[in-house]
């Protein structure tokens, strides 16, 4: 019989706010974290908006030093795991490190710190770049700069799957204590992108939302009036942990993770599979894996980019596995609120999965105003809706056609 995994622990950082408590409270009353542009002159592109975190102090979770040195998707991968560990009440010792291990994913990585060296590098040359750059900059250095402020010794990786990144780290790290390579994973991911570069290159594809003059309608997904996905940063950290070592310790248990599946389109590099085939797959193996039925999912939180091939697609995919049932499960974008936090995007909405299980309420989808025929499923529509929740499924799809599910069960002993 596999080991059964539990949530014992949250942190996050989103356009929301910063941990868990305030993300919570900003999705229950439908608050957007969508904005004009602030970190950098954006008049020039044709999308000015964004999901900037705001209020957030590297100081309060790092040392100077750590923060001069690290890119801030690093600063919030630490910040959210030192949330998390201390919500855990989870005590990492010399006799217990071994079996602590650590798996975060990230689109990108630290671009902004990129782009600022590059800069340097033109206008001051070489001798000038610092020789933190590239261990500051790398995408592994979040699970690895976790381990070495917390001491986790076991399993340690970082995944790069674009928007499916932290779905699937969260996914590995629950298969790594299956199969008994650790008894504790702090995972999750981060992202920190906001930049030109980033923003002059999703604009080039006309992947991103430009209502400009409505920042806070312009994530919209389902809605037939949705023109693209909106930018946005941050990240979160759960801990999973197997059962019985939580319980040995007396730890609350928020809920447990019972599925994970992915897949891949096969279709094309950026644009998903018209017919949702790679999100049925991936759903239908998070169920194979969980020992589930269509009918035992009691809630679905979607990818739901607020883009019009991504909300079209998933719909399928939805219908594919649900068959008559879709049109009964409720369906949640919590995008609409939070923008797309892309490697950090499938993490924040795990949490919000776990703590509709833990809370019965669910999410709304925002700014669902004008119906869209070929997405015409429940989707929790403008306002949260309170209901007993046992099982979520949550989606995460990526660029190459790459996807992950997700399920999250309520705890039973």
């Amino acid at each position: 019989m596999a080991r059964r995994v539990v949530i014992t622990g949250l942190g996050m950082v989103t356009p929301l706010g910063i941990g868990v408590e305030e993300n919570w409270e900003a999705v229950l009353k439908g608050k957007s974290g969508i904005g004009p542009i602030t970190k950098f002159d954006a008049s020039l592109f044709a999308s000015q908006i964004a999901g900037e975190v705001k209020g957030f102090r590297s100081e309060d979770f790092l040392t100077p030093k750590d923060a001069k040195h690290l890119d801030v998707f690093i600063h919030y991968a630490i910040a959210s795991a030192r949330m998390a560990i201390e919500d855990s009440t989870l005590k990492i010792t010399p006799e217990n490190n071994n079996r602590v291990g650590c798996v975060t994913g990230s689109g990108i990585g630290g671009l902004g710190t990129i782009e600022f060296y590059h800069k340097v590098l033109l206008e001051k040359g070489p001798r000038r770049i610092s020789p933190f750059f590239i261990p500051g900059i790398i995408a592994n250095m979040a699970p690895g700069q976790i381990a070495i402020e917390f001491g986790a010794r076991g399993p340690n990786t970082c995944i790069v799957t674009a928007c499916a990144a932290s779905s699937h780290a969260i996914g590995e790290s629950f298969k790594i204590i299956q199969r008994g390579a650790a008894e504790v994973m702090i995972t999750g991911g981060t992202e920190n992108v906001l930049t030109p570069l980033a923003l002059g290159g999703f604009t080039s594809m006309k992947s991103l939302s430009t209502r400009n003059d409505e920042p806070e309608k312009a994530s919209r997904p389902f809605d037939k009036e949705r023109d693209g996905f909106i930018i946005s940063d941050g990240g979160g950290i759960i801990i999973l942990e197997e059962l019985n070592h939580a319980l040995d310790r007396g730890a609350d248990i928020y809920a447990e993770i019972i599925g994970y599946g992915m897949s891949s389109d096969a279709y094309h590099i950026v644009a998903p599979d018209p017919e949702g085939i790679g999100a049925e797959l991936c759903m239908e193996a998070a169920m194979k894996d969980a020992g589930l039925n269509p009918a035992d999912i009691d809630c679905i939180n979607a990818h739901g980019t607020s883009t019009k091939l991504n909300d079209i697609s998933e719909t399928k995919g939805i219908k594919s596995v649900f068959g008559d049932y879709a049109y009964h499960v409720p369906i949640s974008s919590t995008k609409s609120m939070t923008g797309h936090l892309l490697g950090g995007a499938g993490v924040t909405e795990a949490i919000y999965s776990i703590l509709t299980i833990k809370n019965g309420v669910i999410p709304p989808t925002i700014n669902y105003e004008f119906p869209d025929p070929e997405c015409d499923l429940d989707y929790v529509p403008n306002k949260a809706r309170k209901k007993v929740v046992k099982t979520v499924l949550s989606n995460s799809f990526g660029f190459g056609g790459t996807n992950s599910s997700l399920i999250f069960r309520e705890y039973i002993p």
